[in-house]
Formats: C-alpha cells, structure tokens, sequence
C-alpha cells in the first residue's frame, strides 16, 4: 500500500556559517519538502512572481503611452514653431531620444511577457512530475533534484535579468530629459521687456485672472473657485455666469440630453437668426436621428416631430429631404441603409462645437480661452524672440527693445491667430496702433498719422500718391 510520503526520508540540511544556502542543501531539503508542500509553495512563488510581472508590465505600457504623447506634443512643437536651422535640428535630436526611449519600452514588455510564459510552462512541467511523484510514494531522484535547483536558479536569473533591463531604461528616460535641457534654452524671463508690467502685482493679478478665466471656461469651476479663495482674487457673479450656463448646457449634451440646448436656442432664436446660425436646426436634426435610431416603434413620433423642421424648409431643404427619405428604410433599419450615415457618434461631437461656438459669440466670449490663445502664440514666437535676445545682447544694442506695446519685428503667428485688420503705413512701413492710427485723405489715400506730420509743409499738405493739396486737419481718422 503506498505511504503519503517517505517517513525516513532526509532531514533539511543546515546552514553554512556564511548564511548561504548551496544547491545541494536546496536539493537535499526540496527532497525532504515534496510531500511536505515544497512543489505548492513553488508554484505559488512562480505565481506571484508571473502576477508581478502582468503588473509591471501594465506600468510599462502606462509608461510608454506617456512618452509617446510626450513624443507627439514635441512633434507638435516642432512644427508649430515654423523655423528652420538650428531650432529644427534640435527637435530632432530630442526626437531621436524619444524613439530610443519607445523603443526600449516596447521591447522590454515583450521580452518580459516571453520570458515569464516560458519560465511558467517550465515550472509547470516539473510541478507536475513532482505531484506524480508525491502521489505515487517514491523518494524524489537525484535528477528531479538537480532539475527543481536549476529550477530556482533560472528563477533568480530571470528576475535579476529584468530588473537589469529595466534600471537600463531609467537611465535612457534621464538621457531625455539631458537631451531637452541641451538642446532648448530654459531661462526665456530675458526676452520679456522689464517695462512690459507696471508692477509686480499687476502682472499677477493679470495672470491669475487669466488662468481663472480659462478654468471657467475649460469647465473647471471647482479648481476656479478654490484658486480665487487661495488667491483673493474678486470674481463678480456677473463674470462667472456666462460660463456657468454654457457648462451647464455642454455637459448635458456630452451626456447626449438636448433638451437645454434646445431651450437656450429657442430662447435666444432672434439673436442667433442674426448671426446666420444652424444651431437651431441642428438640434432639432439630432433629436429626429435618435428617434429613427428607436426603430418602427418611434416612426410616428419621428413624423409627428419633423413638424419642427417647417420654419428652416428654405434654409435647410436637402438635409430634410434626406432625413425624411430615410423613413422608407426605417422597418428595414436605418444601420443597413444608405442613411446609416445619420447614425454616425460624429454629429455629437459637431454639435457641442456649434453650441460653443454661437453661444461664445452671443455671450460675448472668445470660444478660445486668452491663456490658450496666449500659450499657443508663444510657441510660435518664443524661439524667434530667444534670437533676437541673443543678437540684441551680442551687439550690445539694448536700446532697440524699449516699448511696451510693440516687439523690435514682426512675427508670422499663422492665418490662424488673426483676430482683427491690420493696416500698415505705405509710407513708413509700419504697423498703425492706437497712438498712430491711419488717416483718410480727402483725395481717398489712407497714411498713418505720423507719416501725415512728416509730410506737412507749410501748413499744406501733398499727397504722396496724386498731386492733391489739402489741409492737414480735414483728414479723417478710420477704425477698422
């Protein structure tokens, strides 16, 4: 009858003085632990082992997605800031660390991955010959011993293998962030004109009024309140309205509810009438798509609401047409129509960008933040304006960089960043400002003022482009 385990087996050898365990007291104890749970507590081992790895794994692939938008925004950097040389190269360069870096992550989660599957299929097979062992009662061989040694010492290895790996790659992340601090410049304070502030406190209250204004408007009203607490600054209920009615509709309609959208816009219908705006319609359309998206179930509903459509037939008369034509496939389903394209998630998201957009035009707000408007257009002008400090300072020509409202040259910001006309003088070639407007002649030429006063003589003045004389003071001045 077989025995549970060998009763005469091998006792546990003990310890050398060193404290070291050798792999033939590993052996010689493993022997005496087989019927005793040594195989259980190394699959456990293994087990966790595996576990830790999945988890480290997970944070590696958290990690890579991280640079990997790091990656992107600097991609986006490179090219927003429009310039060539030096500045470009130097994009590349923390590019490249960037690729080495992703690249690193990629491997080494697959390489962890490999490695812990073969070494779980490995210890699955000796747990196995070691279970059969157990159950049929004969001592442990001294082969079986020598492999569950190897076992343990792969084990080890293994783990030490990736821990090497992965300190490899803390190091290739501390390259990144050498690579950025060689390559930019980061001390940009110089390239603002000491004159531009009145005071140290006006250039906070500014800038934590801009900030508080684009966490309203970005929908963070709590962070918003707590920064006003924190800062004393005085925010009006007036000033905080506006967005938090337009927060309040947006909400809603990420939650896919139209129903405050729709009442603002019926609300405010004359007002948007006048800014030629769709809103309206397009609200409407969406409510009618959902209830196509109910099914022959809703089709008398659908009709009964497509009565809403009446007041925009003129304006709107094909996408009625449409809508209203893909009733005939309502039974059928919509999904598998040529209308399938009204059920797109796509409209939701176009209709959250025209109810900012015609609700920041009527509330009198931009429907980009200041602060990001601000950010984005030093992106473009930072690198321009750390050149012009560098030649400013190199041939010691301080003087150039003097005024508060102007910079020593213009800067191409893009289409994308023009807000307003602008009228440069033909005369001087410069910009006009409020200090310098453009005048109207009475011949019909339009020069700036101070291109007017040079032009002065003896009372008279001759027009640059004809041969007209005229009084100075009849010119008029034009607002753009």
């Amino acid at each position: 009858m077989a025995q549970d385990g060998p009763q005469d087996g091998p006792t546990p050898v003990e310890l050398p003085a060193g404290g070291c365990e050798t792999d033939d007291s590993k052996s010689q104890g493993l022997r005496g632990e087989v019927g005793g749970g040594g195989a259980e507590r190394l699959w456990t081992e293994l087990q966790r082992e595996r576990q830790q790895g999945r988890e480290q794994a997970l944070l590696f692939e958290q990690e890579r997605r991280t640079w990997q938008e790091e990656k992107n925004r600097v991609l986006r950097y490179q090219r927003e800031i429009q310039v060539g040389g030096p500045e470009m190269e130097q994009c590349a360069c923390v590019e490249r660390e960037l690729d080495k870096v992703l690249q690193k992550f990629l491997s080494y989660g697959q390489h962890c991955e490999k490695s812990l599957e073969e070494l779980l299929h490995y210890v699955s097979q000796l747990r196995e010959e070691l279970t059969s062992a157990a159950l049929q009662g004969t001592p442990l061989s001294a082969t079986l011993s020598v492999v569950m040694s190897q076992c343990c010492r792969k084990i080890k290895d293994t783990v030490q293998k990736l821990a090497s790996d992965h300190k490899d790659i803390h190091s290739s992340v501390s390259r990144v962030g050498k690579a950025i601090d060689r390559n930019f410049d980061a001390e940009i304070c110089g390239v603002v004109s000491d004159t531009v502030w009145d005071s140290r406190e006006k250039q906070q209250q500014i800038l934590q009024m801009a900030i508080v204004e684009h966490l309203y408007q970005q929908g963070m009203l709590n962070v918003a309140e707590e920064l006003c607490q924190e800062s004393t600054l005085n925010v009006d209920l007036d000033f905080k309205q506006p967005f938090l009615e337009l927060n309040r509709i947006l909400e809603a309609l990420h939650e896919q509810d139209l129903r405050p959208a729709l009442d603002w816009a019926i609300s405010n219908r004359q007002r948007l009438l006048e800014l030629n705006s769709s809103l309206e319609f397009k609200l409407h359309r969406l409510h009618f798509i959902r209830l196509l998206a109910g099914g022959p179930e809703k089709q008398l509903e659908a009709l009964n609401y497509a009565r809403h459509f009446q007041p925009f037939a003129r304006l709107h008369q094909r996408e009625i047409q449409v809508m209203m034509g893909s009733l005939v496939y309502l039974r059928l389903g919509i999904e598998k129509s040529p209308y399938c394209h009204l059920l797109d998630n796509s409209h939701w998201a176009e209709i959250c960008e025209t109810f900012t957009r015609d609700a920041c035009a009527l509330l009198g707000l931009s429907v980009e933040s200041p602060l990001s408007v601000s950010f984005a257009s030093g992106c473009v002008a930072l690198p321009v304006l750390m050149n012009i400090k560098a030649v400013i300072e190199q041939r010691q020509c301080t003087g150039v960089w003097s005024h508060k409202d102007e910079l020593p040259i213009e800067i191409e910001l893009g289409m994308k960043c023009w807000y307003h006309s602008v009228f440069a003088c033909p005369i001087l070639r410069q910009q006009t400002s409020d200090s310098n407007p453009p005048i109207k002649l009475i011949c019909g030429h339009v020069i700036s003022r101070d291109a007017l006063n040079k032009l002065i003589n003896g009372g008279k003045l001759k027009c640059p482009y004809c041969p007209m004389e005229q009084n100075p003071a009849d010119g008029k001045r034009i607002i753009f």
